[in-house]
């Protein structure tokens, strides 16, 4: 892999996996704290409709593609060894767990939200927060860390350069 093309894969790495960390991020300080001054029927009415509609070409994009580019990017550097390559790998290694967490902690919460039902037909509002917003919350909190975790190391592997 020439070197551009190395440069341009390290680069698009670092802005998706920079998008998703902010997402993330923006969720820890601002989304959640936001709706847990609110009602039960708030928080889940607005969790299932932001759930249903970050499902699209713009969040797949970033949320696969900055491990998908730091994968490619790993290979791009096998051969040249040295602090790019430490840094790539532990980048994605970073991405395996905010993978990990979401698939196997946030999705499943995000898809019980979803079959609770619509809010105007769930009974007991309380103990559906109850058991979605406290463990949604810390795993998103683990999947923000891993996710700048990720970030910084591909900001540390352009300034291993």
């Amino acid at each position: 892999m020439s070197e551009p093309i190395r440069l341009a894969v390290l680069a698009g790495a670092t802005l998706t996996t920079g998008l998703v960390a902010g997402l993330f991020f923006a969720y820890a300080c601002s989304v959640m704290p936001g709706l847990a001054a609110t009602d039960g029927r708030t928080l889940v009415g607005t969790m299932q409709s932001i759930n249903r509609k970050i499902i699209n070409g713009w969040f797949l994009s970033a949320f696969l593609g900055g491990p998908l580019l730091v994968a490619v990017a790993v290979v791009g550097y096998l051969g040249t060894g040295g602090a790019v390559l430490g840094w790539l790998v532990v980048a994605l290694v970073s991405h395996l767990v905010t993978l990990g967490v979401t698939g196997r902690w946030n999705v499943p919460l995000n898809n019980r939200l979803e079959a609770a039902g619509p809010v105007d037909g769930i009974d007991d509002l309380a103990g559906v927060r109850q058991w979605f917003e406290g463990p949604w919350v810390r795993w998103n909190l683990v999947r923000t860390v891993s996710s700048i975790a990720a970030f910084a190391c591909l900001i540390g592997a352009l300034l291993a350069r």
